[in-house]
């Protein structure tokens, strides 16, 4: 954004407090399974319908016959300099957890890690006031939560949800033929990389802050439909990580059409320029050997498929019949980008084709 601070008494910015910045945070997939691996196995009760076994966006815990308690943890360091819009950001992340898995936010806890000598108290207390008004807007409260002294600035939420098993949609249960759509823009990680570097002017910071602040609140309703088979939230792996999550959760392969897939309005621009966060190469090494690529789409397009977003899009998989509903679905609550993107395949070598 290009708006500076200056003066002896100026604030840091956040992004400069930290060496990562949002959903690109996140540890790189091909790392994070090498560390799951070590682990002994849990406890797994068969109230636990949703555990960690298929990298899901939240646990889901059955009390009865008609209702299951959701829950999900996420958080992050700045992926922007306004405290207020921090907070929003990361807010609508962590709810939108709650969202993909078809249920409705009850609701959140606050995770606070600041370093509160280097911090103004104001600017602390101006992250916590964007979280609280996006879980206003979610019709959820914040019933308290855990503070550090920490020497980065960290925020996020606990986030507690309840859904009919019914109804619960898990990222693991597409079928072969279902059409595969996009609820929002890649580019995300992309154009927080310019706004680190003071290349991003103050329209495509809005238009950033307008898709990453956006709560996903299309999922309960799209989960009430029999059509919709599947879903997911697209985050910090990219949209490449995250759909093969559900291909090898379900056991298919997928074709995705890069020219129907929704782009911020100068994503590809920046891409270009280089201006690119290293979560996008890190997610590539972990799971590009199951993309395969056609041959006229170059770098640039393996960067905005891997590019990590923080309060992406819903992933849906969906029988084609249920195609218009889905669809009208998303645009009634304004999500203006949401496309059809590609469909899940029988087999799974290729896990993903990219055409």
């Amino acid at each position: 954004m290009n708006i500076s601070v200056t003066g002896p008494a100026a604030a840091p910015r956040l992004t400069q407090l930290s060496h990562g910045g949002g959903c690109g945070c996140k540890i790189a997939p091909a790392v994070l399974e090498k560390i799951l691996a070590g682990l002994p196995p849990g406890i797994v009760p068969p109230q636990l319908l949703v555990g960690a076994e298929t990298a899901d966006d939240a646990a889901v815990y059955q009390i009865n016959a008609q209702q299951a308690i959701v829950a999900t943890t996420d958080f992050f360091m700045p992926i922007v300099d306004e405290p207020r819009d921090f907070g929003r950001i990361a807010a609508a992340n962590a709810i939108s957890d709650i969202y993909a898995m078809g249920a409705t936010p009850l609701f959140a806890l606050a995770l606070v890690g600041m370093p509160v000598g280097v911090l103004p108290l104001a600017t602390i207390s101006h992250i916590l006031e964007g979280g609280a008004a996006v879980c206003r807007q979610a019709g959820i409260p914040v019933a308290g939560g855990h503070t550090i002294d920490s020497s980065e600035p960290i925020y996020g939420l606990v986030v507690i949800g309840i859904v009919n098993p019914a109804h619960l949609k898990k990222n693991c249960a597409a079928r072969p033929g279902d059409r595969l759509i996009l609820g929002k823009a890649l580019g995300v990680g992309i154009y927080s990389a310019a706004l680190k570097k003071e290349k991003l002017p103050a329209a495509d910071y809005e238009a950033m802050l307008a898709s990453a602040s956006q709560l996903n609140t299309p999922g309960p309703v799209l989960a009430c439909l029999d059509g919709v088979h599947a879903m997911t939230d697209v985050t910090g792996f990219g949209l490449l990580g995250h759909l093969a999550e559900m291909c090898k959760g379900s056991g298919l392969a997928a074709r995705l059409r890069f020219g129907d897939t929704p782009l911020l309005p100068r994503a590809a621009e920046f891409a270009e320029a280089g201006l690119i966060t290293g979560a996008s190469a890190r997610n590539w090494a972990s799971y590009g050997h199951q993309v395969r690529l056609a041959e006229p789409l170059g770098e640039v397009a393996r960067t905005l498929l891997t590019d990590p977003q923080t309060s992406g899009g819903l992933l849906v998989s969906c029988a084609p019949e249920a195609v218009t509903e889905v669809l009208s679905i998303f645009l009634q609550q304004d999500f203006s980008h949401v496309s059809v993107i590609g469909e899940m395949l029988a087999g799974d070598e290729p896990r993903i084709e990219v055409v």
